[in-house]
């Protein structure tokens, strides 16, 4: 294991997903020092991938959106000197998610704002108006929110409007038509932010589905290879990024900035300004609840968080399974916010399916992944054992016993989309709520960290900077989840420490 070399460096970065790779590489191009930390033994966060019978598996970025030319990510691609050596795949224009019920009935939702609309008014020819203003709404948002659209890229007076922080996701969808089986296919792709039907905000919803309409592509053989780019640019520009380096505790200059963080090891490593890209109730832990405010650590620590998941991860018999150019979502029940709050009895009440893109076969699939909601506390049992590559145990049998009872279930209402899948598997495998808790670092294996909810906006918004001087935020808890989300995160971080007009202007022209 590398040991860290015993220096000062300007940014001592905690923490490797997406967030902290960004600004490592934004702080390390404008001349900084940065020596990011990662606990793990893969970069990455929630873009690590896993290997099961020689098909890999994405634990959490199973597609992108925004990467057409000029679009935001595609900007934000070319200044990271990511976007060239990607390997990607364009996801079907007429139908990059199919939303499907019960009773068999599919509804595509297409690339681009004319096609999107064209095909939903083609399924429902009476709901023109409602479908066209949906679409006028998540584009105006999107117009309007800081740093999403280039061109707005100052304009936060519209972001801190009381009315569009409070407005309801669902309760605006619904507002628009009667129909309900329209009002769910408009909300159908939810689980990609784990809607909360009196909670989350109509932007959360505006910006993420946004970023789909307008581009949907798959990450050929994972998204591991953003992590694996931002690692190796980084390290060009002079950056140093160490693994299983975990961040356990700081020591404290005496005018209360933090000197130096400790490792687990007994590492220290100097810093002056250090940037967590680990949830914040986790970052209090780690630095030390003594050294902040009783009513931030009571507001931080009492936030409710998006629920987890459990993933069914299936791998097939060679050339069975036909790829899919999309995924699905599919629901048992009508309702397509009701999963969050789940029957165990009828578990599970939708899934969200993919087949992983491979530069093994264009024609055939050699996994999928089935996600479906899954509240942590179903794992309570195993609250106490921790499970990864860098630190491995076992949960015992009753454990593995849980999980196969659980893909049971699931395979049987795979079954009712895909009849004839089960004599196509080779092998399945799986992970709960405490999978994600062991690698991603939180607490409850949340999905997208905070929850925010318009019944109380501010609640839920999170500052870059703490109120130890020297110590600031990033992730996916700053602005809103997902890689588009993180990148605009890490950019708001580093704007406090490197001129953001210049910065902008460098990300518009390429």
């Amino acid at each position: 294991m590398s040991k860290i070399p015993n220096k000062e460096y300007d940014f001592v970065i905690i923490g490797s997903g997406l967030g902290g790779l960004g600004c490592a590489y934004i702080l390390a191009k404008e001349g900084h020092s940065v020596v990011v930390l990662e606990k793990n033994s893969q970069l990455g966060g929630n873009l690590q991938i896993f290997s099961r019978d020689k098909s890999i598996f994405d634990t959490g970025v199973h597609y992108i959106g925004g990467l057409d030319k000029g679009q935001m990510l595609h900007q934000f691609f070319k200044y990271f000197n990511l976007l060239d050596k990607l390997k990607l795949k364009r996801m079907n224009d007429d139908g990059y998610d199919v939303i499907r019920f019960k009773d068999g009935k599919k509804y595509r939702h297409g690339q681009g704002y004319d096609n999107f609309k064209k095909i939903l008014i083609s399924d429902f020819p009476d709901e023109a108006n409602a479908i066209n203003t949906f679409c006028d709404k998540v584009q105006e948002i999107c117009k309007n929110f800081p740093l999403y659209n280039l061109d707005a890229e100052l304009n936060a007076d519209y972001f801190l409007q009381q009315g569009f922080r409070e407005l309801n996701a669902y309760q605006y969808i619904s507002s628009l038509t009667k129909n309900v089986r329209l009002q769910n296919v408009l909300a159908g792709s939810n689980p990609l932010y784990a809607g909360v039907k009196d909670k989350t905000p109509f932007y959360v919803h505006a910006l993420i589905l946004n970023s789909y309409i307008i581009s949907s592509y798959k990450l050929v053989d994972g998204g591991s290879q953003i992590a694996n780019i931002m690692n190796k640019n980084i390290r060009e520009l002079g950056g140093e990024i160490y693994k299983r380096k975990n961040v356990v505790g700081a020591h404290y200059s005496d005018d209360g900035k933090i000197k130096e963080v400790v490792l687990e090891n007994g590492e220290t490593v100097k810093g002056k300004n250090f940037i967590s890209n680990m949830h914040p109730a986790v970052t209090i832990d780690v630095f030390g609840q003594n050294k902040f405010l009783n009513a931030y650590k009571k507001r931080v620590k009492n936030l409710e968080n998006t629920i987890s998941s459990f993933t069914l991860h299936l791998t097939f018999h060679k050339n069975t399974f036909e790829y899919l150019n999309y995924n699905i979502y599919n629901y048992v029940v009508e309702d397509v916010w009701a999963g969050i709050d789940y029957d165990e009895k009828i578990w599970p009440e939708g899934f969200f399916a993919c087949t992983p893109a491979t530069s093994k076969s264009n024609k055939y699939a050699d996994s999928m992944s089935v996600m479906c909601y899954m509240d942590i506390s179903e794992t309570e049992k195993w609250k106490n054992t921790h499970n990864t590559i860098a630190k491995p145990d076992e949960r015992g049998e009753e454990y593995e016993t849980f999980k196969k009872i659980k893909e049971e279930k699931i395979l049987t209402v795979l079954e009712e989309v895909f009849p004839d899948i089960r004599k196509k598997i080779k092998n399945t495998y799986s992970s709960t709520p405490l999978t994600f808790r062991d690698y991603i670092g939180n607490y409850d294996g949340s999905l997208y960290g905070i929850l925010k909810d318009s019944n109380d906006p501010m609640r839920s918004f999170i500052n870059p900077k703490t109120k130890i001087k020297n110590l600031f935020l990033t992730g996916q808890n700053l602005i809103f989840h997902g890689i588009l989300g993180v990148t605009i995160g890490a950019f708001v971080t580093s704007f406090l420490f490197v001129d953001r007009k210049k910065i902008i202007d460098k990300v518009k022209s390429l």
